[in-house]
């Protein structure tokens, strides 16, 4: 007898329609899996035949076939089980009822349990897209799916429910519509908590305004990494399609919480410098995604950059430029969104102290230089603002002056992203730092004043074209901040001091 039941693949956040068809004959036993099956897709052979018998079924004497349609590209992981299982007993003749378009996803275990898998919220999107109206998923998953408008979820926790629901005998009741969580209620710490450090804080709201790129250099206790973490709290909340996107992300990757499964507040990822390229860019015989992608609309941290290992900073550059990471393998190649801010925190020598005030440096020249330079030319170009971030003196740190918010300094980081927003609409970019070149003339428009300026300090400190396309969006984001339509000279003059430390450390 032969049966098909409905099913979703997964390849990379992308997710495409499957039958999962079995077939059940007369010969000698056999049990195959075709449709081109990776090692644990094989493996649900096991976990099928010994579910179906704990459960009080009788698995089939004879040659039985499940093919996972279509059969020209490559399929993973475990959650194919339940409709492996399910296709069987209908071929078998032991499960009369009708699915008709319902979708069948979980991973089975030995007793019969039905294990929650990753990648649900974006199984729920394509099954919306093609007019699935019921979708079948692990109890576990069931509130990550129901955040999708328009699908009945039902949460599954055995075999022997899933069937009995199915066949009339004892309903499940379908998932509640996932209520999104308020995005202020996610602890931040606030920049309320940093004392002293003007300059560096301006420069931190700067970035977060326009979405741009930022270094930190000081010595070790001055407040890089203390100021890194307060970023967040500054950003804009989440659009409903950012969150959806980012969430899409985290749940291939299975970094969601089970008990708050939809991601509201915007993502701060912190490697260790001994990371390798694939766990930056992603990776695996079907890549998963990488810290990049994780940090998708919010912000990746490098503390102690020079640490990293020259091919992971090197790594960085075309997603930093291009917003996407693209990985190549034999299964296939996989696009991941990367859309992030990057913040990245060093020491301007190996022992830390190289330029500071009381304390001497006892690093050679030579070993100052060799440290500086693990960061390449071309990496530094794609940092739009270099900020020195000086040790923080004791007359600062005992004063009882109360420092700004992060929600006063969020206010006017809305407003200049919502004078973005208006000016961008209907384009693709989102925030001064994505402005195209061929959309940089149009809307960095210069007095005469900024522009002479400008062009004084090009010559002057031989900027790359890259450096002058970073300094108009940084001094189109000042401008929005003061209110300024027109990019004005004193725009133009804190964009620069922004981005003098190169030539300071980097000469």
């Amino acid at each position: 007898m032969f049966s098909r039941v409905k099913g979703i693949g997964l390849f990379g956040i992308d997710s495409y329609m499957i039958e999962i068809e079995a077939d059940v004959s007369n010969g000698l036993p056999a049990f195959d899996i075709v449709g081109l099956p990776d090692a644990a897709v094989k493996e649900s052979r096991d976990r099928v035949r010994s579910a179906i018998k704990n459960c009080g079924y009788k698995f089939p004497i004879g040659r039985i076939t499940v093919n996972l349609a279509p059969a020209d590209r490559k399929k993973e992981g475990s959650i194919y089980d339940l409709a492996v299982l399910t296709a069987i007993l209908k071929a078998s003749g032991q499960l009369k009822a009708e699915l008709g378009d319902a979708v069948v996803i979980g991973e089975v275990a030995l007793d019969g349990k039905v294990r929650n898998v990753n990648g649900v919220l974006a199984i729920a999107i394509t099954a919306r897209q093609n007019g699935i109206t019921d979708i079948f998923v692990p109890y576990e998953n069931a509130a990550e799916a129901a955040v999708i408008d328009g699908i009945n979820v039902y949460g599954v926790s055995t075999v022997t429910e899933f069937i009995e629901h199915i066949s009339g005998i004892k309903a499940i009741e379908k998932a509640e519509k996932t209520p999104i969580p308020d995005s202020s209620l996610v602890s931040v710490p606030d920049f309320s908590d940093v004392k002293g450090q003007v300059a560096a804080k301006k420069a931190l709201e700067v970035a977060a305004a326009g979405g741009h790129n930022i270094l930190l250099i000081g010595p070790p206790g001055s407040g890089k990494s203390m100021l890194a973490k307060r970023l967040p709290g500054i950003l804009p909340e989440m659009t409903f399609e950012e969150s959806i996107e980012t969430t899409k992300i985290h749940s291939v990757a299975g970094n969601l919480n089970k008990n708050n499964p939809f991601i509201t507040s915007r993502p701060f990822r912190s490697p260790h410098h001994t990371i390798s390229v694939a766990g930056v860019a992603g990776g695996g015989a079907v890549p998963k995604p990488g810290e990049i992608s994780l940090a998708h609309n919010g912000v990746l941290f490098l503390d102690e950059l020079p640490e990293f290992k020259r091919d992971v900073m090197e790594a960085l550059r075309q997603p930093l430029e291009d917003g996407k990471v693209t990985i190549s393998r034999v299964a296939g190649s996989l696009t991941y969104p990367s859309s992030f801010m990057m913040v990245a925190a060093m020491n301007p020598c190996p022992c830390g102290f190289f330029g500071h005030p009381t304390k001497p440096c006892s690093c050679t020249q030579n070993a100052v230089h060799k440290y500086l330079n693990r960061i390449s030319g071309p990496m530094l170009d794609r940092l739009d603002l270099h900020v020195e971030v000086p040790p923080v003196d004791y007359k600062s740190l005992s004063s009882d002056i109360k420092e700004e918010t992060s929600a006063e300094i969020r206010e006017r980081v809305n407003r200049a992203r919502k004078i973005q927003t208006e000016r961008y609409k209907g384009t693709e970019v989102t925030c001064n730092a994505r402005l195209t070149p061929a959309l940089l003339k149009k809307y960095c428009v210069m007095s005469d004043k900024a522009s002479e300026y400008l062009g004084l300090s090009f010559e002057r400190l031989g900027m790359s074209a890259r450096a002058y396309d970073r300094i108009l969006k940084v001094a189109r984001t000042v401008a929005d901040l003061s209110g300024s339509e027109l990019i004005e000279k004193e725009h133009i003059f804190t964009a620069i001091s922004f981005r003098s430390l190169d030539r300071k450390y980097w000469g």
